[in-house]
């Protein structure tokens, strides 16, 4: 085991200065442009997240324009990341930093972390790396290092295993340089202590580590629960009239809030083939399928998207909606909360779920779902 903090800070210190990282909000002071980049990479990958961080900095450089834009714009420039309710918190967070503290981003730990959608982590590495306030981070990389090198199998998802963690994370802490120690941790984490195939051969800890001298690497850390996901399956109905069809915005408290969508149907398994689906299209509609009402064109085979609770099974199905059937419709899907949107503006005006997003890309329709 390594011998003291100060011996585990050196080793951690000295592999980052041999190992840089270059990110645009790293050595940032500003408070805005890194909690800006923290809430963006809240479980999102750097190199997915990276992209959303500069167009985010570019279009609003101070909190001020952030609290100022409409939410449709935030949500459209959000649009392709997910958990969609980090753009609401952030949002929110800036409206209140802007009309309530004027302006002026918190400056202490308790302050930051009062802030809609910041969490211990968060609030950690925003009050380290803005105003070098000694508060340890910690996040899977960090779990993950320090239960290696520590030897440690509390499961970090108990909350035994969070106290724990988070203590050695605060003792191991430089209080000189909290920010420096605290990106070396994060660093350390997601580039060389990997999930898999760590690099051990190459690591500053190699004759310290707990995990690797008793072949313990792939069973650390540990998790006292397995995630599991709830299927849904969605059938979309994608009505075409001219050149327009029918969205509205997803309300609730359910997934994708505030984002726009066609008429839905949750069904409890996927359609079995045509005439299943066009029993659930009459029935939406209360309208028998005619010559004169509505034709199914076609629909699609699944489009699938996990998220981190739930696995999403679509399928589309694209409906001409005939003259005799206009005005019932109309006045149906109008009573709904559902408006009339041109196919061309669905991409560039309004914020979609991603799974939507799929299907007006590749717009493959058929007659066969599977």
């Amino acid at each position: 085991m390594t011998s003291s903090p100060s011996v585990f800070r050196e080793k951690l210190l000295a592999w980052a200065a041999a190992h840089p990282r270059p990110l645009p909000w790293k050595g940032v002071r500003d408070p805005y442009l890194i909690w800006l980049s923290e809430i963006i990479l809240q479980q999102t990958r750097v190199e997915q997240g990276l992209p959303y961080f500069e167009k985010f900095a570019a279009q609003y450089p101070t909190i001020r324009q952030l609290a100022d834009a409409p939410e449709e714009e935030l949500f459209k420039l959000w649009e392709g990341l997910g958990y969609y309710a980090r753009a609401r918190n952030l949002h929110a967070a800036a409206k209140y930093v802007a009309n309530e503290l004027g302006g002026r981003f918190p400056d202490t730990y308790e302050g930051i972390r009062a802030l809609k959608g910041v969490g211990d982590y968060t609030a950690a590495a925003i009050a380290s790396f803005a105003w070098q306030l000694p508060h340890a981070v910690v996040d899977g990389n960090v779990y993950r290092v320090l239960s290696r090198v520590f030897g440690i199998g509390t499961p970090i998802d108990s909350p035994a295993g969070k106290r724990e963690f988070a203590a050695l994370a605060q003792t191991l802490l430089d209080p000189q340089r909290p920010d420096a120690f605290n990106q070396a941790m994060m660093d350390f984490g997601a580039t060389h202590c990997l999930p898999r195939q760590p690099k051990c051969s190459r690591c500053p800890f190699s004759a310290d580590c707990a995990a690797l001298a008793s072949d313990r690497v792939a069973d650390l850390p540990v998790k006292s629960k397995s995630l599991v996901r709830k299927d849904r399956f969605f059938l979309y109905l994608v009505f075409k009239s001219g050149d327009s069809t029918y969205i509205r915005r997803r309300e609730g408290k359910d997934i994708w809030q505030n984002l726009w969508e066609f008429p839905l149907i949750e069904l409890p398994a996927l359609p079995r083939g045509r005439a299943e689906i066009e029993a659930c299209i009459g029935a939406f509609l209360d309208l028998a399928a005619t010559p004169e009402t509505w034709q199914l064109r076609g629909f699609t085979p699944p489009f699938r998207q996990t998220l981190t609770h739930q696995q999403i099974a679509a399928v589309f199905c694209e409906i001409d909606l005939l003259e005799k059937s206009q005005v019932v419709v109309n006045q149906k899907l109008a009573n709904e909360g559902y408006q009339k949107n041109l196919f061309q503006n669905l991409k560039k005006n309004i914020a979609l779920p991603r799974i939507i997003d799929w299907y007006l890309r590749e717009k493959t329709v058929t007659y066969s779902l599977f």
